[in-house]
């Protein structure tokens, strides 16, 4: 009795399919378009097609001010360009593409146009 217990664990745990992780966010593959008009600086996100990306949603955050936006990735994973949001060049800001199943997030220093691999925000 006791060993077919343990056959039907091992059944069951079978039929669960662990799912692979999806990569986190490549900076070099985020565009922001940093614009300044007087004292008032915003920028807009793109990210181009991405297949693990497909139809996630995105949140893009500033957490030197503590504001984003969120938005959904197109059925090709691409993204924006996004709605304006409120940042200056050097702020720290958190990309994030949530699936049903996973969630993924980098955070970059904020430069106008492609992102540095090698500047990433402070622990």
């Amino acid at each position: 009795m006791r060993r077919l217990a343990l056959i039907g664990l091992f059944a069951i745990g079978g039929c669960v399919t662990p799912s692979i992780p999806i990569p986190p966010p490549d900076p070099a593959r985020m565009n922001f378009d940093v614009s300044i008009v007087g004292t008032t600086s915003n920028a807009v996100f793109t990210y181009p097609p991405e297949q693990n990306y497909v139809d996630s949603i995105v949140y893009v955050f500033n957490r030197d001010r503590g504001t984003g936006i969120i938005t959904t990735a197109r059925p090709d994973g691409s993204v924006g360009p996004t709605d304006p949001l409120p940042a200056a060049l050097g702020e720290q800001v958190v990309v994030t593409f949530e699936r049903d199943d996973q969630t993924v997030s980098t955070c970059i220093r904020l430069r106008d146009g492609a992102q540095s691999s090698t500047d990433y925000c402070n622990p």
